[in-house]
């Protein structure tokens, strides 16, 4: 009787102590749901913050400048003392070769520098220390480059103030960007591919040519994109270089009027922020609507740009799926 009444009172305690366990339990997933909810909502509103602010700022500039963006006479005349015949027909063709030469420089330099530390060098403390440097250069303001490109292209490589010595420059700017964005392309490709072409009796360069760069290939293209999204928006290393405010002439076309076929890259320039900073240092409201006008064309050349990026990679992810 007493072994019944002791084993009844354990089996009891059990129910007891388990029915407590799943409770709190029940109480701690209870508790971890409401705080999951708590981040939710403080993440979506910081969120909503910076859409709303930029949502805000460009209607403010699409009311301030809508009138001149619809001008075709705002793309194609150089800019002016009077607000009524101002363009910036300088600064945009200025802005379109800069970003050319920066393409150049950036691209091919950026996607093999990226190619060479994650997949021939090795893995030593010289090569952490390259990796270190190319992720802290991504966070250096633009000024530092502006600097340097001071220093090394216009008095020592005597360069000049030139499209050369900006598009080098901003090239400079992007590159850690894109060897970033090259690196995590790369890392995320399954490492059976590697394997099974080396299996097949493939080299490290056919591996890369023919297996690595083309299933990375939207990443790259989507890295390259967003520099020259950011490139393009940039005023400090352009000013530090000797970029001009005021330019109502365009650089040389090659073979034509006796000019040779790169005449044009040693030319004085100007670019969109450029011309957009000299309207608004300008007293005349008129003006400021003309930077207005500005700022809707460089935004939405850079939300274009960010677009084509996004297309290009869903589209690239199609075809390597089929």
């Amino acid at each position: 009787m007493a072994q019944t009444a002791l084993d009844e009172q354990r089996k009891t305690a059990s129910s007891e102590g388990g029915k407590s366990a799943l409770l709190q339990l029940r109480q701690g997933i209870v508790r971890r749901r409401r705080w999951d909810l708590f981040f939710a909502a403080v993440g979506f509103v910081a969120t909503m913050v910076g859409v709303v602010t930029l949502v805000v700022l460009f209607i403010d500039l699409i009311l301030d400048g809508y009138e001149h963006v619809l001008r075709k006479e705002f793309y194609f005349n150089f800019p002016s003392r009077r607000p009524s015949e101002a363009g910036i027909y300088s600064s945009w063709v200025g802005t379109a070769l800069v970003m050319l030469v920066t393409f150049v420089a950036a691209a091919p330099l950026g996607v093999a520098a990226a190619v060479y530390l994650e997949e021939y060098a090795p893995k030593n403390w010289l090569t952490e220390l390259i990796e270190i440097n190319v992720t802290n250069l991504a966070a250096v303001p633009s000024i530092v480059y502006g600097l340097l490109a001071l220093g090394l292209f216009v008095y020592i490589l005597n360069f000049g103030q030139s499209i050369l010595t900006a598009g080098l420059t901003l090239a400079l700017m992007i590159l850690p960007v894109i060897i970033v964005a090259t690196r995590e392309s790369l890392r995320s490709i399954p490492v059976h591919i590697r394997e099974a072409a080396f299996a097949c009796g493939a080299t490290r360069w056919q591996v890369v040519k023919d297996h690595l760069l083309p299933y990375a290939s939207g990443g790259i293209l989507t890295g390259v994109i967003i520099g020259m999204a950011r490139a393009i928006g940039e005023t400090a290393p352009v000013i530090t270089i000797g970029a001009l405010t005021f330019i109502a002439f365009l650089p040389p076309i090659p073979f034509q009027n006796g000019a040779g076929a790169f005449e044009w890259l040693f030319s004085p320039f100007t670019v969109l922020p450029i011309q957009m900073f000299n309207w608004l240092s300008r007293p005349q409201p008129a003006f400021h609507d003309l930077a207005a006008g500005v700022g809707i064309v460089i935004i939405v050349a850079t939300l274009l740009m960010n677009g084509f990026a996004i297309w290009l990679r869903y589209r690239i992810r199609q075809k390597l799926t089929w």
